[in-house]
């Protein structure tokens, strides 16, 4: 029988477990399902990165994406990764990298079966003379992170208040807005930047987006609405630097409804008879595609002004007058057309149709 020393026989006891780990791991360590490319779970990156400036700070949004870098369908993210550079405006070297700061982390979630999900993130307590940047990352796991964003950068100073006075006037086809010249900051100190303005819109009075360009003026024309839907506007304030911009303050919000204000065209061809039953005025049709009906005035001769006698709806284009003035020697006739608004839009009146008694 050989004998062992304790230190031999600690060292085969080691070989022997080292053996019977890797036996174990060989047989136990297979794959069931064939090993995931990290490319095919990695998301596209984010390309619409975009912010909003108002006198709290800014407001950044951006989509969730959709596809990985190979084309294939994304269900949920799992995380963002938001990432910001703060650098004085004295210092800013525009070829030196980007001083971008540790991950902001956000929560993600899943996306919906049809349409686009935006995410968004808020960053108040900026400070004046510093120009910002953010970048976003989205990750579908713990390894799969996706290239950087665009970058986005902006000037923050102190914001400009809001236009105070905002009013607004409906009109055909068109809104009109009008506000107070800004002149101070939100410290009470006098702008000394230029100052110009952003009109934004909603249809619903929620979701409000840029309409127009940015202003000097202190009014403006809205003629991309249609009559009879409700708008919502407010107006903000921004500060033009060299360096960029600084969105201030937003007004309160007002609305208006514009409405139809243009009459239809005035009837013509009328044309008038004495019956048994009274005196019969006919006229053409206005083709007009919201016309209504119409109305009818008499003079008697010696007046100045007619006096309306009755109104006429579609499909008609005939009046009788049952009770005319019966000591009137010559009646005087004239037809306007209406359209369909509440009130109505009426017509000039047509050109006098002379009835004899």
């Amino acid at each position: 029988m050989i004998k062992r020393t304790c230190y031999q026989r600690s060292v085969l006891g080691l070989k022997s477990l080292f053996a019977g780990c890797c036996c174990l791991l060989l047989v136990s360590c297979g794959y069931k399902d064939k090993p995931v490319a990290p490319q095919t779970v990695v998301p596209k990156p984010v390309t619409d990165l975009r912010y909003q400036l108002s006198e709290k700070g800014v407001s950044l949004y951006w989509s969730y994406p959709i596809e990985t870098v190979t084309g294939d369908d994304i269900t949920d993210i799992a995380e963002f990764e938001l990432y910001r550079a703060v650098v004085p405006v004295d210092s800013y070297c525009e070829n030196c990298p980007i001083p971008f700061g540790p991950a902001i982390k956000l929560d993600g979630g899943a996306l919906p079966n049809e349409g686009k999900k935006t995410a968004s993130y808020q960053a108040t307590l900026l400070r004046p003379g510093n120009l910002y940047f953010f970048k976003v990352r989205s990750k579908t796991g713990w390894w799969a992170e996706s290239a950087d964003s665009n970058i986005v950068q902006f000037l923050w100073n102190t914001p400009a208040l809001a236009p105070g006075n905002i009013s607004i006037e409906a009109g055909d086809k068109s809104n009109t807005l009008h506000w107070d010249a800004v002149t101070m900051r939100l410290d009470e100190t006098p702008v000394s930047e230029t100052i110009q303005y952003q009109v934004y819109r909603s249809v619903s009075g929620k979701t409000f987006e840029p309409v127009g360009s940015l202003t000097e003026d202190t009014s403006f024309v809205d003629t991309q609405v249609a009559n009879g839907r409700k708008y919502f506007y407010q107006v903000q304030t921004v500060s033009l630097y060299e360096e960029g911009t600084v969105g201030g303050g937003v007004s309160d919000t007002v609305s208006a409804t514009p409405m139809d204000k243009t009459p239809p065209a005035t009837p013509d061809g009328l044309r008038g008879i004495k019956t048994e039953v009274g005196i019969k005025v006919f006229w053409n049709p206005v083709k007009d595609k919201d016309v209504r009906g119409y109305r009818v005035y008499r003079r008697v001769e010696g007046e100045n002004g007619p006096q309306f006698v009755g109104e006429v709806l579609l499909p008609y284009t005939m009046f009788i007058d049952r009770q005319p003035p019966g000591d009137a020697a010559q009646l005087y006739y004239s037809v306007t057309c209406i359209d369909q608004q509440e009130p109505a839009n009426e017509s000039a009146r047509s050109l006098e149709v002379m009835i004899r008694r």
